[in-house]
């Protein structure tokens, strides 16, 4: 997974140790820059069964995304962000025509009565060569897994599943809905390609903690935590507080976004950069 993340950015043997970062064309551009800058990697961003708050929250940085999502990248797929999808009325499964991208951004999980959105969860993985769950919905399924059924509008829609569930996902973007900094400071990582800072992304397209009690029982309950307070100021449903030096859930409060867990530095453990760091 980690060497098709290092193919899309370009990194790789020498080329990895000679990355720098994109810096902006100027007049005196030599015709390779202008070449490099004119093959835009091609984005596809899919909204499945969610609340288009991960969508919002991107839209947040449009000023610092504005020169990004013009010069330097095509959006090939896309029903929010832009009206460029293939699927209508007369035919549901047009998603064959799909075009290929460097990068698919999946928002949402998916339904498994959805016929349509379970295909085009199949075909965007042959299309694309990352994907990348964009917010707890597609990470994790949040708030989606309390759905059981007979709901409005749409009453046979029953099973909401992380879209990891079904395909494989390369990286993910927790949050419910993801912070509009994180947003931007990955797309600031991408372009310098600092794997160090992306490596979390890429440990978290496996992770299934989706709540408050995987907290307590990963971290708390086997004495990992430090009473940090982390988990509590990530927490977008405030269903977290701190009592004694150590987290409480509100389970009436808890969304399964997961947020918690992923962002509990204990959940996260880089032995090896550690012992790199340590000199050991």
């Amino acid at each position: 997974m980690l060497a098709r993340i290092k193919r899309f950015l370009g990194l790789g043997g020498k080329a990895e140790k000679e990355a720098k970062p994109i810096k902006p064309k100027d007049d005196e551009s030599s015709q390779q820059e202008v070449e490099k800058v004119a093959d835009k990697p091609k984005i596809g961003y899919f909204h499945l069964s969610g609340c288009t708050g991960d969508g919002v929250a991107l839209t947040e940085n449009y000023d610092i995304l504005a020169d990004l999502l013009t010069d330097m990248i095509d959006i090939v797929y896309g029903q929010t962000l832009v009206d460029v999808w293939y699927a209508d009325e007369n035919n549901p499964y047009a998603v064959d025509d799909m075009p290929e991208m460097d990068l698919a951004l999946v928002e949402g999980s998916v339904c498994l009565q959805d016929e349509h959105s379970m295909h085009e969860l199949k075909k965007l993985r042959e299309k694309a060569k990352l994907v990348c769950a964009f917010g707890s919905c597609a990470m994790t399924g949040c708030f989606t897994r309390y759905c059981i059924g007979g709901q409005q509008a749409q009453p046979k829609h029953e099973s909401f599943l992380p879209i990891g569930d079904l395909i494989q996902v390369d990286c993910a973007i927790p949050g419910c809905p993801v912070s509009p900094e994180i947003i931007a400071k990955v797309v600031v990582a991408l372009i310098n390609r600092d794997m160090d800072y992306l490596q979390p992304m890429l440990d978290m397209a496996g992770c299934s903690s989706a709540c408050g009690c995987d907290l307590n029982l990963s971290i708390v309950n086997k004495a990992l935590c430090t009473g940090c307070g982390t988990c509590a100021m990530a927490c977008q449903t405030r269903a977290i507080e701190m009592i004694n030096g150590r987290p409480e859930l509100n389970e009436d409060r808890c969304i399964k976004c997961g947020i918690c867990y992923q962002h509990c530095p204990r959940s996260w453990f880089p032995e090896e950069r550690i012992k790199q760091d340590l000199g050991l």
